[in-house]
């Protein structure tokens, strides 16, 4: 039974998706069938794994708002060692709008899932920097959710928001939903300010922060724009190894899967 985990935050430029797209890759590289689910109107995990948004003609728009389109004929195979992508492109920008007026507005992504969710060992969601219907989709879909974070002042105010939405999630909608963990991205660690932020995010979730934090790296800035994960751009930058090293983590987390 393949593992489903979203990885959201609705605070933009925290890494999400560059975490989302590198740990998918680092998963396919170490044996795990992997697909990704791009569910951001801005495509970025799509384009991030060399894919042009502009060939897309079936996307996951089509899961969430059209109901005649099969999952396998959406799924499109990457370039990259055991990874398959539902891409995104701008068509998902209406599907906020369009959601408000379908039937189970919130588990379309679920029932779409379905059918190919014991084909992989691990089903990764990008999710929108927003807490709309998209993204409860997501929450209402997965079993756990990743939150990457920026060590910033207002990155508390923004986790505190996920989790008053998580929780209502959890009560309306998907009762086994939990956290994955909380990751460290763009860390610097001679900021005092760095510090602070991690010392208070370990205070609200004790034992759920991930060991690995990721640093500022150029290597994880310049792969998007050779559309590439960063583990294939360039394997031994630090950025790349963190991110294994993360991926390591996760499948430890989850020997069951």
């Amino acid at each position: 039974m393949g593992k489903i985990i979203a990885f959201a935050n609705q605070k933009g430029g925290v890494g999400k998706t560059t975490t989302a797209v590198s740990v998918a890759a680092c998963m396919g590289a170490k044996g795990k069938n992997v697909l990704l689910v791009d569910i951001d109107p801005q495509g970025n995990a799509t384009s991030g794994m060399g894919v042009n948004k502009r060939n897309v003609t079936l996307s996951t728009y089509d899961l969430l708002v059209m109901d005649h389109e099969k999952i396998e004929s959406v799924i499109q195979k990457t370039e990259f060692q055991n990874v398959d992508i539902l891409p995104s492109n701008m068509r998902l920008a209406g599907a906020e709008i369009e959601l408000v007026d379908l039937e189970n507005r919130t588990s379309r992504l679920k029932q779409a899932l379905l059918p190919i969710k014991d084909q992989y060992h691990y089903i990764i969601i990008d999710c929108p920097p927003s807490l709309g219907l998209i993204t409860l989709n997501a929450l209402t879909a997965c079993n756990t959710i990743l939150i990457p974070i920026q060590c910033e002042f207002f990155a508390l105010e923004g986790l505190s928001q996920l989790m008053s939405t998580m929780r209502q999630v959890k009560r309306l909608y998907n009762p086994s939903i939990e956290i994955e963990g909380v990751l460290f991205t763009m860390y610097d660690g001679r900021l005092n300010l760095t510090m602070q932020v991690v010392e208070e995010v370990k205070k609200y979730f004790p034992k759920k922060v991930f060991k690995t934090v990721i640093p500022r790296n150029v290597k994880i800035s310049e792969a998007p724009s050779f559309g590439k994960p960063v583990f294939y751009y360039d394997r031994y930058s630090k950025g790349s190894i963190s991110y294994s090293e993360l991926t390591n983590e996760i499948i430890q987390n989850n020997k069951e899967v």
